[in-house]
């Protein structure tokens, strides 16, 4: 088996939002993969104590050791579950019914010798690639279908579109919306290798256009998971008249992992 896997800030003076790990049980029949996007709250309160990357080292901590430790447990139950353990861990001193309580987009695969699982929220992206080289992306599309309108100002998003109904979902306090998911089982043998994506590292194929996901995935398999970082943040550079990144930020949390069965 091959993993790699590459994280790097959108910003060195501040901490990376990104969570990525790779589990391997010891019985060494499967594995799993875990990636969260922090969502970077506006300016002003958010009704925490705590900041975006304590939160999603706290939850991604608790879905890696569950995806591992439960391997029978759906993937949604495994991500209900942390989310319900991170919020036990805050609940006494933050108001997390805040629309800006800490939140993260999540990516998880899992794999054992009959199947790959996976679970996706929000805007991140999983790639499943065939043993024929068809590349498969798993994408919970929710927040991109959304007028522009509905995402005119920070206030507007937090009041009518985010973690609402008709609207779009990350794992932010409340368990439940783990059923919101992208969930799906394949066959191991239709598998042969698969790759995470947050959403700094989609902009290859989301904002620049560079290629389409096909394209990226080989980029990734063949060239590795920091390439596709460096080609990204070589085009944020060059987009000086903002042509591609609009209202965006320039750099973005950018992380990749990639696993070869």
């Amino acid at each position: 088996m091959r993993t790699e896997l590459a994280s790097e800030p959108g910003d060195a003076d501040r901490p990376n939002e990104d969570f990525a790990s790779v589990g391997l049980p010891a019985s060494g029949q499967g594995g799993s993969v875990v990636v969260l996007d922090g969502v970077t709250p506006p300016k002003g309160g958010t009704g925490c104590l705590h900041s975006v990357p304590w939160f999603t080292a706290r939850l991604g901590g608790a879905l890696t050791e569950l995806t591992v430790s439960l391997p029978d447990a759906p993937l949604v139950d495994a991500l209900s579950l942390a989310i319900a353990r991170t919020s036990e861990a805050h609940a006494a001193t933050c108001d997390l019914s805040h629309p800006r309580t800490p939140q993260a987009t999540v990516v998880v695969a899992r794999w054992t010798p009959a199947t790959v699982e996976y679970l996706v929220l929000s805007d991140s992206a999983l790639l499943l690639e065939s043993p024929d080289g068809v590349v498969t992306p798993v994408l919970d599309d929710r927040l991109s279908l959304l007028p522009r309108s509905a995402l005119a100002t920070d206030a507007l998003v937090d009041s009518t579109v985010r973690n609402k109904e008709g609207g779009f979902f990350t794992a932010a306090a409340d368990p439940s919306v783990a059923r919101r998911a992208v969930t799906g089982t394949v066959p191991r043998h239709e598998v042969r290798a698969l790759t995470a994506l947050t959403d700094g590292a989609t902009r290859w194929v989301e904002r620049f256009e560079e290629g389409d996901w096909t394209d990226c995935f080989h980029l990734v398999r063949k060239e590795g998971p920091q390439a596709l970082v460096d080609r990204v943040r070589a085009l944020e550079r060059g987009d000086t008249a903002r042509t591609f990144l609009g209202r965006s930020k320039t750099h973005d949390d950018a992380t990749v992992v990639f696993v070869e069965f």
